[in-house]
């Protein structure tokens, strides 16, 4: 499958995360392919500070469960104050709250979202969420695996990650987006390698010397060859 994003127009895609740590999420926004998405225009990035949307002195976003047990649970009212302070209007969007009891994200889902021009992500951290949160408020759960992290702003990084690198003119070269798309079949990338073609390896356990080859097909110089060995490895690593 092959992407052809010549002489498109661009259109600006917004990613909104409401967190009480949002000075944990801008830096890996900044960096490396989504920073420059950014400096493009391409995207707009904005983590937002949950604390911003109470009125009490102590700028509170949780409160006792009812019915009793320990811990805090964070409340509905800030969440849904953020969500209508953010929200665009007129603009395809979409509220995701990232949760390991959600739907387990998968390349599909990237391709899905990146159709939306605003998402906004919901993260709780250290305590639970009122519940009305995840069913009233949001339009889908997500989930990066079946485990529990301190919080839901990496999972909100893995999906935007995973969406932005999708979007028309973020990735330099159209190449990579051809050779990716076999993840949309479930299929996994064939191992690459670079210079040296041969390097003497010291093992860490056994301080044994061994010498590692790249693959002599792809020093051949025989493109359809290459590209048969290529898609062998693809169906061997997706187990096909």
């Amino acid at each position: 499958m092959v992407f052809c994003f010549k002489n498109m127009p661009t259109k600006k895609h917004y990613y909104d995360i409401i967190s009480i740590f949002p000075q944990t999420i801008e830096p890996y926004l900044q960096a490396s392919i989504l920073g420059r998405a950014q400096t493009k225009k391409i995207v707009e990035f904005k983590a937002h500070n949950l604390r911003k949307w109470t009125h009490d002195k102590h700028h509170q976003v949780d409160d006792t469960p009812y019915g009793g047990g320990p811990g805090m649970v964070m409340m509905i009212e800030p969440f849904d104050r953020a969500i209508r302070a953010i929200r665009k209007r007129g603009k395809k969007n979409r509220i995701i709250f990232t949760s390991a009891s959600g739907k387990l994200f998968e390349q599909k889902d990237a391709k899905r979202l990146s159709a939306y021009d605003q998402l906004i992500f919901l993260c709780g951290h250290y305590e639970g969420i009122d519940a009305r949160v995840e069913k009233c408020l949001a339009d889908e759960s997500i989930s990066i695996g079946p485990y529990v992290l301190t919080g839901g702003e990496l999972p909100a990084l893995v999906i935007i990650d995973s969406v932005v690198r999708l979007l028309p003119g973020v990735l330099g070269k159209e190449a990579s987006l051809e050779v990716e798309s076999h993840t949309e079949h479930g299929l996994l990338e064939y191992p690459q390698y670079t210079r040296p073609a041969t390097y003497k390896w010291k093992s860490y356990q056994t301080k044994k010397i061994e010498t590692l080859n790249v693959p002599p097909i792809l020093l051949s110089g025989n493109h359809k060859t290459i590209e048969q060995w290529r898609n062998e490895q693809i169906k061997k690593r997706s187990q096909i």
